[in-house]
């Protein structure tokens, strides 16, 4: 590795740093990490931190999983690559094929569809669900629907169906005929509602006004987050997801749940969908598929299309679609390994039991520091709103959460800060005094910025 000062003097030099403006990195230099171990990362002078992002939402099992480096390591010995175009595919893309058919039979989920992302599997379940639509005759279904704050990655598709402009307005115009309605954001709900429930309820009739505005013959699918991550960390109240699923059964809408913060253990149980008893249509993986130590994605399919694609006889349900890097022999190794240990440690288990005691403590925060305007959290994922004002609801200046940050980091946890929201996604391997170790640095930070 090169030394520290050569690190330091061209961070942010020659590389651009996504979800930031190129100069602001040049005069704010990202941090440089070097290292991680367990819940643990290490920056380029030493300093150790517990990292309560997960990396981004996805190293659910920690820094040292040695059973997926392994599996690297030997794939890359036997078949370092091969695509899985027609013709060919390898034994890793079936191993892992298997795996999760069975991890998510209870979803109704019975095939994959390999990608290199979740911003790829987005991408490939829209078009799964208008080619859906096509294939069954009704070849006016075309648009979508999804929820104010969701968050679904940043292709074309994935930017036209998010629900914050932050991420749409620089590249507009974008793919037409993708809708929104107010999901479910308590704080700031547009209706007045007062509770999680009633809100889930005008939600809810949302969607099913919107459907009837556009015409159910022409949506092809709603999209939406089993608690929605990127967009402030915002679980639904349970009624939520399955008032959904009924309202796109009654006017033939396909359901996709975007998976990708929230399968494999995050919300506190194996994936997002099941924690709300809901089966989905199609389902959108990645991240933690890995555990983020190689860029893979999946698409999980449910029988309800499976059967209309593979009894197609109007020849139109042909895949025309893929990636170099679909099924890569490396990565899909690499969930093989993954899948068989998170199978073995169930963390999401571990998120449900440590995950309230997270949330607790935040809450308590909540009532000796003003500065807090709301507390939310479903499993290890978990957020404070900053606010300059109790009263208005006012955001804090765009500095405040930097200092918050910052100050938090030099107390020993990396947590992460978007627009007014300090997020806190932490590896699922979390131990108690982990926790909190986490709680004291955000009290850390909380003094900081309210002094």
């Amino acid at each position: 590795m090169k030394d520290s000062n050569f690190l330091k003097e061209n961070n942010a030099r020659q590389v651009w740093q996504p979800m930031a403006h190129p100069a602001d990195s040049v005069a704010n230099p990202p941090t440089i990490l070097t290292e991680g171990e367990g819940v643990y990362i290490t920056d380029v002078d030493g300093h150790r931190t517990i990292d309560a992002v997960g990396g981004l939402w996805n190293v659910n099992l920690g820094y040292s999983c040695d059973p997926i480096k392994a599996a690297i390591s030997e794939q890359l010995e036997a078949l370092p690559y091969y695509s899985l175009f027609r013709g060919t595919t390898n034994d890793k893309a079936i191993e892992l094929g298997y795996l999760l058919a069975d991890l998510f039979a209870p979803d109704g989920m019975t095939r994959s569809f390999f990608t290199s992302g979740g911003s790829d599997s987005i991408e490939v379940a829209l078009k799964f669900a208008r080619q859906y639509h096509r294939i069954r005759g009704e070849g006016t279904r075309t648009k979508y629907i999804s929820l104010e704050k969701g968050y679904h990655g940043t292709h074309f598709g994935g930017a036209s169906i998010n629900g914050n402009s932050k991420f749409r307005n620089s590249y507009e115009p974008l793919l037409p005929g993708c809708y929104h309605i107010p999901g479910p954001y308590l704080y700031r709900n547009p209706f007045g509602a007062e509770t999680d429930e009633e809100l889930a309820k005008l939600s809810a009739a949302m969607l099913e006004r919107e459907i009837a505005f556009q015409g159910a013959n022409t949506v092809a699918a709603f999209i939406m987050e089993p608690v929605l991550g990127a967009g402030g960390v915002l679980p639904p109240h349970p009624s939520f997801m399955p008032m959904v699923r009924d309202i796109c059964d009654k006017h033939g809408v396909l359901l996709i749940a975007d998976e990708v913060i929230t399968g494999f253990g995050r919300a506190g149980s194996a994936t997002g969908s099941r924690h709300w008893g809901v089966q989905p249509d199609l389902m959108c993986t990645a991240k933690a598929i890995t555990n983020g130590y190689f860029p893979f994605g999946a698409v999980m399919i449910s029988e309800r299309v499976v059967s209309v694609f593979e009894d197609d006889e109007t020849g139109m349900a042909s895949v025309d679609m893929g990636y170099t890097y679909s099924g890569h022999p490396v990565g899909a190794a690499a969930a093989v390994a993954c899948m068989t240990e998170t199978m073995r440690i169930r963390p999401w288990e571990n998120a449900a039991l440590l995950g309230p005691k997270l949330k607790a403590g935040l809450e308590e925060f909540a009532t000796r520091y003003d500065v807090i305007g709301d507390v939310r959290g479903e499993g290890l994922m978990c957020a404070i709103e900053l606010v300059s004002d109790r009263a208005t609801k006012a955001p804090v200046g765009k500095s405040v959460p930097l200092d918050f940050q910052k100050a938090a980091y030099e107390d020993g946890v990396m947590i992460r800060v978007s627009a007014n929201n300090a997020i806190m996604s932490p590896p699922l391997i979390l131990e108690a005094d982990h926790v909190d170790k986490i709680l004291s640095a955000v009290e850390t930070g909380l003094k900081a910025v309210s002094a």
